[in-house]
């Protein structure tokens, strides 16, 4: 069985070429080459798997919660190209090169989900499957807008799983495709009329949070396909359209979630805390791009202090 850190060495040079996994067949023979041209020895012992990371998560299992968010973005995008035709991007404004270009998105999300499953499967490990999605789609200016989410909370997930990551191979490997979210985000915040570089840094989000975004498209998924995350509680706005700098948000309870002291908006530049007072807070000055909202029971986002979200707000 090849180990992690041999399989993420073929991933490293598989991912940007975005190429798909090579054929049993040829893996064959140049196995077959090397064991020939190798001088006879004993087998070496299998190297020992790395510890496992902040958190308790080992790096497949950080390789099978990217599967996992890559597996709903392919889903994503194959399920919105078959229900809206081109016409209805075309009625946003889009041009015929930009429609393509949206379509190349999904198709290199379906090449991350090759890719990745291959590499699971070589360090020994039996892949997530997809799950069943609810995107809600109801034409081609929501699937934009969600795509410009969706994007968007991709680049911070892989941001967020690299300081957890032991093995180099597997950093740089992830590194790969982070990049390419980053450049599926920019395109789209294009094909939105937004800003395509609103800040100078991008966003680190941990599993959970990144987790508790993606299950609100999620409904169900096969057994063994469960990642070992607890989403946290959805954040309940009386007012969502309000979500914007400078304005006063009030939550559905002000007396829920228990113990809630903070609003805190994750942003480029580290978080920034605004009181929370009889269930309201006030979006803060100098945000830009897609930010994300918590409730927090002190200033710190740190698992154990978030009580609610996150929300994504679009400040610019």
């Amino acid at each position: 069985m090849p180990s992690v850190r041999t399989a993420l060495q073929w991933l490293l040079v598989a991912a940007p070429a975005m190429t798909l996994a090579l054929p049993a067949q040829r893996m064959a023979r140049q196995e077959a080459a090397s064991s020939a041209a190798a001088p006879a020895a004993s087998a070496p012992a299998a190297p020992a798997p790395p510890p496992p990371a902040a958190g308790g998560l080992t790096d497949v299992d950080i390789l099978q919660f990217a599967l996992t968010a890559e597996h709903l973005e392919s889903a994503f995008y194959q399920q919105g190209f078959a229900k809206f035709p081109a016409a209805d991007f075309k009625a946003l404004g889009l041009s015929d090169a930009n429609i393509k270009s949206l379509q190349q998105v999904g198709q290199t999300e379906a090449t991350h989900v090759s890719t990745l499953l291959s590499v699971i499967s070589q360090a020994g490990a039996q892949p997530v499957q997809p799950c069943q999605y609810n995107f809600a789609f109801t034409d081609a200016k929501g699937m934009v807008a969600t795509a410009r989410v969706l994007e968007a909370v991709g680049v911070s997930a892989y941001l967020g799983a690299a300081p957890l990551i032991n093995s180099s191979d597997v950093l740089a490997a992830a590194a790969t495709i982070a990049t390419v979210e980053s450049r599926h985000q920019t395109a789209i915040r294009i094909f939105s009329g937004a800003e395509p570089v609103p800040a100078a840094f991008d966003t680190p989000l941990g599993p959970r949070a990144v987790f508790t975004l993606a299950a609100q498209f999620i409904t169900s998924c096969p057994e063994g396909s469960n990642l070992a995350i607890t989403p946290f509680p959805a954040i309940a706005l009386q007012n969502p359209e309000k979500a914007v700098v400078g304005q006063q948000l009030a939550l559905a309870d002000a007396s829920m979630p228990a113990g809630a002291q903070f609003c805190a908006f994750v942003a480029p530049g580290g978080p920034v805390f605004e009181p929370l007072t009889n269930g309201n807070c006030v979006v803060p000055q100098n945000l830009a791009g897609e930010v994300y909202m918590m409730i927090t029971k002190s200033k710190s986002v740190a698992d154990a202090e978030v009580l609610a979200g996150p929300s994504v707000i679009q400040p610019s």
